[in-house]
């Protein structure tokens, strides 16, 4: 019987970072602190652009004799790029390994698969979330089935994703154009503020210490099914976000949380195109409608 279900994500890739001053490289570069991986969770992280946006965002693992970063395959020979202009004559390896692993994640299970000579790591963002799996290409995945999960596809990952609130690059916000903050990455395990130095770190603690984040991603609902990805999220005719992935009738979205407040006080309907929408935060987040309403521009 199974307890969980497995699905290949087409749309990540893996690039692998090695040498022997690739933990050091890292920990100059990106907002995990490489000091706390555990090849046993793994971790999350970003590295930004010196004014502090999201230019790529990862899941990041210690594989044997370096580092596996998983990101949406589309960015990687880009990913690869910006990390060799930071390379210098540091002895680092970066190679995009795409062809030679399987993206998969898995959920619902309370047993991590048995597999062997496999990395795998309970989801760093949220347990929930389920486990991450990089599987050599060459592997059956009757494997995942012998250890009790059934397969499934991309939509069944993003409805499960969708409903625990959490969001991602291409289906929620952009490269370049989100603060971390933005994307909940302090609350998902993204950011270290303890670690030190990383490009763009200044403004992203300034953000923290000062509690000038307004923007955040939250979980909204509907009564009929959600408009498409990038529909305006409007309160008496003025902006208040953009509307991100769905499933049905729920989904994500990114709001100024201090407009949304100030429509709910008004009592002001706050609707994606046409459609009514609810606002909730999820579980995890942590956020008061207090706690950003009164930031300044």
């Amino acid at each position: 019987m199974s307890n969980g279900r497995y699905a290949v994500l087409a749309e990540r890739g893996l690039a692998k970072i090695s040498g022997p001053e690739a933990r050091s490289f890292l920990q100059g570069l990106i907002t995990t602190n490489m000091d706390r991986l555990a090849a046993e969770n793994g971790g999350q992280g970003a590295l930004l652009s010196p004014q502090g946006k999201v230019l790529f965002d990862f899941l990041i693992a210690i594989d044997h004799d370096g580092y596996v970063v998983d990101l949406p395959a589309a960015q990687i020979a880009d990913f690869v790029k910006r990390l060799g202009l930071y390379k210098l004559r540091a002895k680092v390896e970066i190679v995009d390994v795409s062809d030679s692993y399987r993206v998969i994640a898995a959920w619902g299970g309370e047993q991590r698969p048995a597999l062997f000579e496999t990395v795998i790591l309970r989801d760093p963002r949220l347990a929930a979330l389920g486990w991450r799996i990089y599987l050599p290409a060459a592997a059956p995945l009757t494997l995942l089935e012998e250890s009790g999960y059934a397969e499934a596809d991309d939509d069944d990952w993003h409805e499960h994703r969708i409903g625990l609130g959490v969001p991602i690059a291409g289906h929620d916000y952009d490269y370049g154009e989100v603060f971390p903050h933005d994307i909940d990455m302090d609350k998902l395990n993204g950011l270290d503020f303890a670690k030190g130095c990383y490009v763009g770190q200044e403004v992203v603690s300034r953000m923290e210490h000062r509690g000038t984040a307004r923007k955040r991603c939250v979980m909204v609902s509907a009564d009929v099914a959600l408009p498409a990805r990038g529909t305006e999220i409007a309160a008496a005719g003025k902006p208040i976000g953009t509307l991100g992935s769905s499933a049905g009738a729920r989904g994500i979205a990114m709001i100024r949380l201090d407009r949304a407040k100030a429509a709910l006080d008004a009592g002001d309907k706050i609707t994606a195109g046409d459609t009514p929408l609810e606002i909730a935060f999820p579980d995890w987040s942590g956020f008061a409608w207090s706690d950003d309403a009164g930031a300044a521009e």
